[in-house]
């Protein structure tokens, strides 16, 4: 997935995988996955989608500050 958010492009096909953060297993309503990712200069963002009853609904991409990606990192324990 890409998406350009202020000018910049975010692609997960371009861009490393981090760490990744996965709820219940594919398929299931309620689960979900994230993944951090960082791009080849060095900006930050999460990549999030879910099934239907899960917090994440729809395939997303959000930018993320150094610390902030530091911060997911340690809340799940990754």
């Amino acid at each position: 997935m890409k998406k350009i958010i202020c000018k910049v492009e975010y692609n997960t096909e371009e861009s490393e995988l981090i760490a990744k953060n996965v709820v219940g297993t594919y398929g299931e309503k309620d689960g979900y996955e994230e993944s951090l990712y960082v791009t080849k200069e060095g900006k930050y963002f999460l990549y999030t989608n879910g099934g239907e009853e899960s917090k994440y609904t729809k395939e997303s991409i959000t930018r993320m500050s150094v610390a902030k990606a530091e911060e997911w990192r340690k809340e799940n324990n990754l």
